[in-house]
């Protein structure tokens, strides 16, 4: 009796449990209080945290390989066959993350955006593409950071620099390709950093402009007409893919998502992207990206560099755009809110968001959520090209 006691304890997680599992679900439990009580982008943190829940409780095995076994098999004819069957099958997150793993889902959930975004705010003012280009300026001094680090290679110094770009799907993509032993802590990191945009970015804000420069009302938009909208996805895709022949599947499916959203004549094809898969995708990428996150993987030096660089990426991303704004302001004959240039990151819409509500601090009658996604829907363009570069130059 007291045997089988024993074997049963040794069986349980209490057994197998240790600093490194408890500090883990720790940090998933703060995740989950900041997606729950503090409302901090509870769609990405509360599937991610979970996700680290799970992958750090002993024994669950969710992100257990399958165990393979081979066996010899003699035919009636005398020859030896070998036959390879599942002794133990891998466990439910394992088979999920594939689509991770194999850069399946970052281009679905591309989709699912371009059917939610409306590109008129870009087309209607072009020079929001500039802003949008600024932004990813912290992906390549990030990379040349970790490159100088001497902690990782050219091809994980492109992934970590990604995550400057405040794009979970394409950070996800790029190290799929580029380092896929990183793609756990690149991927924890970018979406996190997601997550907590409002806390980030105001303080740079407002330490790169004056309040007069917040207090600025922009003029408004034109009118884009239907025609523009559904050409505009199609010359994207031709232009960027003839351009950066690497970033073709994460701005075909942007693009194609667009023009299931503009060209009117399949709304079953839009609502299925926007609703159903995009949510459905979310859910799997979020818990597989939050599975990564086992203790093993991130308590070490290595990870810690990763969220330190990770989050000078999103400054630099975030300053740089703001600058730029700054300077168009002075050179431009129509006023140009500087605000709008933090909205060039590509965390749709929640840049967006902040340039308005830190513009409506220094002036409750601005209202700059409007032009504020031109740059914002740039930085979701100008993220995948930035992808496909490093791919073209290190895959």
């Amino acid at each position: 009796m007291l045997q089988a006691l024993i074997d049963f304890y040794t069986s349980t997680g209490f057994y197998g449990i240790n600093i490194g599992s408890i500090l883990m679900m720790i940090v998933a439990c703060i995740f989950l209080y900041l997606a729950i009580v503090k409302g901090f982008e509870p769609l990405l943190l509360v599937p991610i945290s979970f996700g680290m829940l799970l992958t750090n409780l002993p024994f669950a095995g969710m992100m257990a390989e399958p165990l393979m076994e081979v066996k010899e098999h003699l035919s009636d004819t005398g020859v030896m066959h070998y036959v390879v069957h599942t002794a133990e099958p891998g466990g439910l997150l394992y088979y999920l993350f594939q689509g991770d793993h194999l850069g399946i889902f970052p281009p679905l959930i591309f989709m699912g955006v371009g059917a939610m975004t409306d590109f008129g705010p870009l087309i209607a003012n072009p020079k929001s593409l500039l802003l949008g280009a600024a932004a990813q300026f912290g992906i390549f001094v990030t990379f040349l950071g970790a490159i100088a680090s001497g902690l990782f290679t050219a091809q994980e110094a492109a992934s970590i620099g990604i995550i400057g770009g405040a794009d979970g799907p394409t950070a996800i993509f790029l190290s799929s390709k580029l380092a896929p032993h990183l793609m756990g802590p690149i991927a924890v990191a970018a979406y996190s950093y997601m997550a907590l945009v409002p806390i980030i970015q105001p303080p740079i804000m407002t330490a790169l402009t004056s309040e007069k420069e917040r207090k600025i009302k922009m003029s408004q938009l034109r009118m884009v007409t239907k025609k523009e909208k559904v050409i505009f996805p199609i010359v994207v895709t031709i232009i960027v893919s003839l351009i950066v022949p690497p970033a073709a599947t994460l701005i075909g499916m942007l693009m194609l998502g667009n023009l299931f959203r503009e060209c009117g004549v399949v709304g079953r094809l839009e609502d299925t992207a926007k609703n159903a898969l995009i949510n459905i995708i979310t859910i799997f990428l979020g818990v597989t990206v939050g599975a990564t996150a086992t203790a093993e993987a991130f308590l070490k030096v290595e990870t810690l560099a990763i969220l330190a660089l990770g989050v000078v990426a999103f400054g630099i991303g975030t300053g740089s755009g703001v600058l730029l704004a700054k300077v168009m302001n002075k050179m431009s004959k129509t006023p140009i809110n500087p605000l709008l240039g933090s909205a060039g990151v590509s965390a749709v819409p929640m840049a967006a968001r902040v340039s308005q509500v830190v513009g409506q601090k220094a002036d409750p009658s601005n209202f700059l959520l409007m032009h504020a996604m031109g740059p914002n829907v740039a930085g979701v363009i100008g993220s995948a090209v930035s992808a496909g570069v490093l791919l073209s130059l290190f895959g």
